[in-house]
C-alpha cells in the first residue's frame, strides 16, 4: 500500500497555503505556485518509483525455542526488502497471539544487504502458547515523501513454561549452603537429624538435651549424640489447578507461582536423595507422576507441570486427597500448594488434609494477597476507606483462623507472599530433613 509521509503531507499543506498568494499578495505568483506544485508531485512520483516494491519483501522471524513464565525474551524480526540498498528507514510491528503482546512498533535501517533487524521484547504472564500470525512492514523511499506498507503472514509458536531459569539461578546460590547437603554426603549434627552416628565429647555451645547421660557416667566425661540425616524420603508436590489458582497475584497466576516454588524443591529434594513426585487436581485428577529418585527427574517435574492447565472448576479436596492417599502408601512428605477465600469452603479442605497428616507429614503452602494486608492496615480518610479496612481485617482473621485449625491438625502451614513462599518452603524441608520429622 503507497500512501504519503507525513513531510510529504507538510508540504502540500505549504502548498495549499501558497495557493492563496496569488490572491492576497499579487497575482505573477501564480507561476511560483504552479511551479511548486509540479516540483512536489514530480519528487512524489519519483519517490514512489524508488523506494523498495512490496512484492519482493521478505520477512523472518526467529523466536527462542522456550519463553519462560515472568522473564522477559526478544523475538527476532529479520526484513530483506527488494533493493539491495542500505539507508532504507523500515517500521516493523509483529501480530502476537496467546499470553504475550508486543504492541511497539520498531524502527530500524536497512543494511549493506538492504535487511533489517528488529527485537521485539515478549515477556509472558501465563503459560501456554504464543504464536506470531502476522508481520507489518512500512518503509519510506529514499526522499522521505512515500512510503509503502505490506503485511506478511508467518508461521511461529513458542511454547511458554514455567520459569526453569529462575529454578536453576536459585539452586545454585543454595547448593554451596551447610543445609543443602544434608542427605547428599554423611552430615552429622549435634542433636539434630533421625540417624544415630556416634558419640562426641561435650564442647561449650553444644545443646543440652543432646547429651547421652548413661555413655557420659560410664567414661566419666561428658558425651553428646551425633546423628546424620536420612536419605530416600518420598516428596509429594500436590498442585491445586482448581478456579482460585487460576487468578493473578502480583505479576503472574497464583499456580504459576505454586510451581516456581515446587519445581525449586523438587530439584533440591532430588540432589539430596529423596524421591519427587507429582499430582495436580481440582474437580478431578489431572496429573500424576510417581515418585523417582536422580536429579533426571527434574525435566519429567517440568514437562508435567508445564502441562497443568488453568482450570474453572471448583477444587474437591475430598476426591483429590483421597485418591493421592490411594496412591501413595508409605509415610511421605506430601506439599500441598493450595489457596482458600473464605473459612466456609476451607472447612472441607481442613478436614481432608486433617486426616492426611495422620499418615504423612503434610506441609500446606498458600499464597497471601499483599493487597488485602495493606487495605487493613492503611489509615482510612474516608467511610469507604473504613469500610475496606474493616472487610480486609475479617478477612485476615478468617484466614487466620484455617490456618490454626490446620496446625492443630498436625499440619504445617506456609501462608506468605508469592516472593517468600519459596525460601520458606525450603527452609521447612529442611528443618523436617534434619529434624528426622518423617
Amino acid at each position: 500500500m503507497l500512501r504519503p509521509t507525513r513531510t510529504c503531507i507538510a508540504l502540500a499543506v505549504l502548498a495549499a497555503f501558497m495557493a492563496l498568494l496569488p490572491a492576497v499578495v499579487s497575482p505573477s505568483l501564480w507561476g511560483v505556485v504552479v511551479a511548486f506544485d509540479a516540483v512536489l508531485f514530480a519528487l512524489m512520483a519519483l519517490d514512489a518509483i524508488f523506494a523498495p516494491s512490496a512484492g519482493k519483501t521478505k520477512v523472518k522471524v526467529k523466536a527462542p525455542a522456550l519463553l519462560y513464565l515472568g522473564t522477559e525474551d526478544t523475538l527476532d524480526v529479520t526484513v530483506r526488502l527488494g533493493l539491495a540498498r542500505p539507508g532504507f528507514d523500515i517500521e516493523v510491528r509483529a501480530d502476537l497471539v496467546g499470553p504475550a503482546r508486543s504492541e511497539a512498533i520498531l524502527k530500524a535501517r536497512t543494511g549493506s544487504q538492504g535487511t533489517a533487524t528488529a527485537k521485539f521484547p515478549v515477556k509472558p504472564w501465563r503459560r501456554g502458547t504464543v504464536r506470531c500470525e502476522a508481520v507489518w512492514v512500512r518503509w519510506t523511499g529514499p526522499m522521505g515523501l512515500m512510503s509503502r506498507s505490506t503485511k506478511r503472514a508467518v508461521q511461529c509458536e513458542v511454547a511458554v513454561v514455567p520459569n526453569v531459569k529462575a529454578v536453576r539461578e536459585a539452586a545454585l546460590r543454595l547448593t554451596k549452603t551447610r543445609d543443602f547437603m544434608a542427605g547428599v554426603k554423611r552430615q552429622r549434627y549435634i542433636g539434630d537429624g533421625s540417624e544415630f552416628e556416634s558419640l562426641r565429647e561435650y564442647q561449650p555451645g553444644y545443646d543440652h538435651r543432646a547429651i547421652d547421660w548413661k555413655s557420659s557416667a560410664r567414661r566419666r566425661k561428658l558425651l553428646v549424640k551425633e546423628y546424620q540425616a536420612e536419605r530416600n524420603h518420598r516428596v509429594i508436590l500436590a498442585f491445586d489447578t482448581g478456579y482460585l489458582m487460576s487468578q493473578e497475584l502480583g505479576e503472574l497466576p497464583r499456580l504459576d507461582h505454586a510451581i516456581n516454588a515446587g519445581l525449586l524443591l523438587a530439584l533440591l529434594s532430588l540432589k539430596m536423595g529423596d524421591r519427587v513426585g507429582l499430582f495436580g487436581f481440582d474437580s478431578a485428577v489431572r496429573a500424576y507422576t510417581s515418585p523417582q529418585p536422580g536429579v533426571h527427574t527434574i525435566h519429567r517435574l517440568m514437562e508435567q507441570s508445564a502441562k497443568l492447565e488453568y482450570s474453572s472448576n471448583e477444587t474437591n479436596f475430598t476426591l483429590g486427597l483421597a485418591e493421592l492417599s490411594a496412591r501413595v502408601r508409605r509415610r511421605s512428605i506430601v506439599v500441598v500448594l493450595t489457596d482458600f477465600s473464605d473459612p466456609v469452603t476451607a472447612e472441607n479442605m481442613v478436614a481432608n488434609l486433617g486426616q492426611m497428616a495422620r499418615r504423612h507429614l503434610v506441609i500446606f503452602v498458600a499464597m497471601r494477597d499483599e493487597g488485602v494486608e495493606a487495605v487493613a492496615r492503611a489509615v482510612p480518610n474516608t467511610f469507604g476507606d473504613l469500610n475496606r479496612a474493616v472487610v480486609a481485617g475479617e478477612l485476615e482473621r478468617d484466614r487466620e483462623l484455617v490456618l490454626q485449625h490446620l496446625r492443630r491438625a498436625g499440619v504445617f502451614c506456609i501462608d506468605a507472599a508469592p516472593r517468600e513462599i519459596t525460601v520458606q518452603l525450603l527452609n521447612r524441608y529442611l528443618e523436617v530433613k534434619r529434624r528426622g520429622l518423617v
